[in-house]
């Protein structure tokens, strides 16, 4: 399937306005750090204290803010019969900016002042107490709500169903939703149902939520409130990767007369191209235009990401230059996809011109902008020019993130420079950055793979003495390193541990403790935990493979490797470079051996 066609298919769209959203970049290696901060991390940790789970207002400039409660002020002042209209419109207003505590000592001002309100301020209490999260407080005002002689009404259950459903309260929301249209105490209209259907899909019941919309069929709701319900189901089925379900979806809402818009297209598009359907990513869009459905910036962007991570990067400029010349302005997020596809295929100096270009048509960068190249120069080893972007961030007014200290981390571990990293994870916590599970297994892995395993261990213990958060990943890193520098008892004691600490042992757990015992020799244990490993479920790969075949050659028996390979070419194993060039040494001393040649030759054209 050409990516021309998806091309060419952009360029049948009317302009139109850009918008989107970003991706988060997260790095996915494995770091540490050096024997003498374990203190050090001990205390800094011990000081983060835990706060309660409670959404944080969006950034908004705190003049408006501000503005709300001069408004406020001045019309609690106000004798006015019908004040409490603009009251609860400014109480709206904060609402909206996600100042919800804000709300509720403003609410608790008017309860002192004796300044009388109406149901609406009472459903924006309740509101407030469940986007905190502590919807039994919201179901507590309907008391408040009885007092002054108000029913409640359906705004009022749907946002209760609501914040029951943002406490994963999946059975109390169903089962007051029950009740309420059995004792036909409100009638649930689309609001309802849509927040029903959205709680549903965010807690993984896309079936029951299916199930509610064939449910709704006989209340003969407009066919554009519909298409919002078809959507979130839509949405989740593709989150799901159950792609084929969501384009049945597609087909029976179209067929009921229910026209899909672009956030219909848009989660079709972008579960299709993480399949790599571009066949049909092409076919939508050409629906699109037969069904006047206007593409936004998420449309564009869906498909450049998703080349961009395929690697076809040429591609995605051929879609970014249609934007420019029908007139349409990319955004950061369109050049932020673009460096990362130059930076995955090591094209540093194409990333920095995408970089420099954004800056020149006067988007300015951001946090993720800079992690993108800052990652990609560290992957080339170009440690020098990712710091001078690290540091280019503070001038630039930006605000490192954990993302840009693990991986300005891990650069410096692939370095060898121990030392810097250490002084950088001090840097870090001074400007008040916690470091996450993945800076932890920075440093383990970084002081391992540069000779520093005692320092690792000593991290390590710390960690665990502090009740810091570690996972399985911590012990293979520090298995692997103990027994490649010989400490194979001290590796056996972290491998039993695991399992003390009810840990789940992985693939790479068994594989590595396999690889220990290989390259000390003791051929009979490193079998017997192969064996073990596969009677639990976890299944081998080539790497515990090659590890044991190894071990046997270094050992010069040749006929039990060779046995190994036999296994390994029927499981669809290939063998290393390494464990090849091993084969070929033997060869001098056990001279033309056909059986020897002849597996040689068979795993050659695999390398």
């Amino acid at each position: 399937m050409s990516i021309g066609a998806i091309v060419s298919a952009f360029t049948k769209f009317p302009q139109f306005q850009f918008h989107l959203l970003h991706r988060h970049h997260q790095g996915t290696y494995l770091y540490n750090f050096c024997a003498t901060t374990a203190s050090f991390i001990v205390n800094h940790n011990r000081s983060i204290s835990t706060t309660l789970s409670q959404p944080k207002p969006p950034k908004s400039a705190s003049n408006n803010l501000e503005d709300a409660l001069v408004s406020f002020n001045r019309m609690l002042q106000s004798t006015s019969t019908h004040s409490i209209y603009s009251i609860n419109k400014v109480l709206g207003t904060i609402v909206k900016m996600g100042h919800y505590q804000t709300v509720l000592s403003l609410i608790k001002q008017l309860h002192l002042q004796g300044v009388p309100f109406d149901a609406c301020t009472i459903n924006i209490e309740v509101n407030c107490y469940c986007h905190l999260n502590r919807v039994t407080f919201g179901f507590s005002l309907l008391g408040s709500l009885f007092k002054r002689g108000y029913e409640p009404d359906v705004v009022t259950f749907t946002t209760l169903i609501k914040g029951l459903f943002a406490q994963d309260k999946f059975s109390e929301a169903k089962e007051l939703l029950v009740k309420l249209v059995r004792e036909k105490q409100i009638e649930p209209d689309i609001v309802t149902y849509g927040t029903v259907i959205n709680g549903l899909c965010k807690l993984g019941n896309t079936k029951i939520a299916i199930e509610l919309l064939r449910s709704m069929e006989s209340l003969n709701l407009e066919a554009e409130k519909m298409v919002q319900c078809y959507n979130m189901i839509i949405d989740s089925l593709c989150k799901d990767r159950m792609i084929s379900d969501a384009m049945n979806l597609l087909v029976e809402m179209t067929e009921k007369g229910i026209s899909p818009d672009v956030i219909t297209y848009n989660s079709l598009i972008h579960g299709l191209c993480n399949f790599g359907q571009w066949k049909e990513v092409t076919r939508l869009l050409r629906e699109m235009v037969d069904q006047n459905v206007l593409p936004n910036a998420h449309s564009f962007n869906i498909v450049v990401d998703a080349l961009c991570k395929e690697g076809m990067v040429k591609e995605a400029e051929d879609v970014l230059e249609v934007m420019i010349k029908r007139g349409e302005v990319p955004d950061i997020v369109t050049y932020s996809a673009l460096m990362d596809g130059y930076c995955l295929r090591g094209q540093m100096q194409e990333a920095r011109k995408v970089f420099d270009s954004m800056v020149n048509r006067g988007i300015q960068p951001n946090i993720i902008s800079y992690n993108s190249l800052i990652n990609g120069y560290c992957k080339k080893r170009r440690i020098d020019e990712a710091m001078n972007l690290f540091k280019e961030v503070s001038f630039k007014g930006l605000n490192h993130d954990i993302v840009t200290y693990n991986t300005m981390l891990h650069g410096l571990f692939e370095e060898g420079k121990c030392g810097a990293a250490g002084e950088l994870f001090s840097e870090m916590l001074a400007g008040g950055q916690s470091p996450d599970l993945c800076t932890y297994r920075i440093f383990l892995d970084g002081l391992c793979k540069n000779g520093q395993v005692a320092e690792a261990l000593s991290i390590f213990q710390a960690m665990k003495n502090s009740e810091i958060c570690y996972d399985i990943a911590c012990y293979n890193i520090l298995i692997d390193g103990t027994s490649k520098v010989g400490s194979l008892e001290i590796a056996c004691e972290l491998f039993n541990e695991v399992f003390a600490r009810g840990l789940q042992p992985d693939a790479c757990t068994y594989t590595v403790m396999i690889g220990g015992l290989s390259r000390n020799g003791l051929m009979d244990e490193a079998n017997e935990l192969l064996t073990r490993m596969e009677e639990k479920g976890c299944l081998s790969n080539h790497f515990t493979y090659n590890l044991i075949v190894q071990g046997y050659l270094k050992r010069s028996e040749s006929d039990e490797a060779i046995v190994l390979l036999e296994k390994m070419l029927a499981m669809g194993f290939s063998a290393h470079a390494s464990t090849i060039s091993m084969l070929v040494d033997l060869l001098p001393t056990r001279g033309q051996d056909p059986t020897l040649l002849n597996m040689i030759q068979k795993f050659v054209p695999r390398m």
